[in-house]
């Protein structure tokens, strides 16, 4: 069953330097049950599109165009009290640093709790004692004293967990999570990893999954898109699109993981394989494919034609005309 369908959406803000395309007619669906994984560099539109979807953007200076349906309902055309309904109740967001979206000065529990005195009504006793429960879920030890200290007195892996709680605390069907193990050592993101994947298998909720981390999107996810420049050049089941590429930035991506054994390269020794050039400027309307300045094996044909996003193979999408095609794409 579709959960979320996002239909060509565009998120411009216009500055004094001229319109910035942040997202630029970028459009995916999320079954439920499902995680998708939206990847991509810094600046590409992941989490401000997490952010549309909650409807946390200021209109203006953000000018959203398209559709983001849930559950049928086109979330742009909702009012903010009908937001509010839905934000944090049916759908639920883990924020990309805990230490800044925590509030520094109300204790976790009383955070936990707010969402569920919100939306479910339960008295200031009830929430706690709900609040110690979600605690004790997510893995948290002594959840009855933690639930009445206050973020700072919580190591990073714990105040990660008390987000995935808050996150999780009316049962949300949809679960964006914003990159959520950065700044954690490895041993606490995979604690935090497998926490998330136990929780999805009791509770059934879908989860949206941004991040940079390739090596998290093998581990976690269904489908994976990945975003350039605010615009989608890739769409695939996780393992085809590890298995088989099919456009220059994808692979780019993937040839900058570090691996254990690889060869190093011969010319520079100890270096990882890196994407050359910066990400053009989102205020200018390019000609051509928006990776042609940075692609290594662009031609006139890409700088003056921008390639359609068509399928390359069964359910493998890609923007890019040179591309190989399977027989069977559809």
């Amino acid at each position: 069953m579709l959960l979320l369908s996002v239909e060509n959406l565009q998120i411009h803000f216009r500055t004094p330097d001229g319109v910035n395309r942040a997202v630029d007619g970028l459009s995916f669906t999320v079954a439920a049950g499902e995680t998708l994984a939206v990847v991509g560099e810094s600046g590409c539109g992941k989490s401000i599109t997490a952010m549309a979807v909650l409807g946390l953007l200021h209109r203006p200076p953000a000018a959203t165009a398209g559709a983001i349906r849930f559950e049928g309902r086109d979330l742009l055309r909702l009012s903010e009290p009908e937001m509010r309904e839905i934000r944090g109740n049916k759908v639920g967001m883990i924020f990309q640093e805990p230490m800044t979206s925590l509030n520094p000065v109300l204790t976790i529990g009383r955070q936990i709790g707010e969402t569920l005195r919100l939306h479910q009504g339960l008295s200031r006793d009830g929430a706690k004692e709900r609040a110690v429960e979600l605690l004790r879920l997510v893995g948290i030890a002594e959840p009855g004293r933690r639930v009445r200290e206050y973020p700072h007195q919580l190591s990073g892996g714990m105040r990660q967990r008390a987000m995935i709680a808050m996150a999780l605390a009316c049962s949300p069907k949809l679960l964006i999570a914003d990159e959520p193990t950065t700044a954690l050592d490895v041993t606490i993101q995979a604690q935090i990893l497998d926490l998330m994947r136990d929780l999805k298998q009791r509770t059934g909720a879908a989860v949206l999954l941004i991040t940079h981390d390739l090596g998290i999107v093998a581990e976690v996810a269904d489908r994976v898109i990945v975003l350039y420049g605010g615009r989608k050049v890739e769409e695939a089941a996780v393992a085809d699109l590890f298995r088989t590429p099919r456009h220059p930035y994808t692979r780019g991506l993937l040839g900058a993981m570090p691996r254990l054994g690889a060869a190093e390269r011969a010319d520079e020794p100890g270096r990882l394989a890196e994407i050359p050039g910066m990400v053009p400027s989102l205020k200018q309307r390019l000609e051509g494919c928006i990776f042609a300045g940075r692609c290594r094996e662009a031609t006139d044909l890409c700088r003056r034609f921008a390639p359609a996003l068509e399928p390359k193979a069964p359910r493998h999408l890609a923007a890019c005309h040179y591309a190989p095609k399977d027989a069977l794409a559809a």
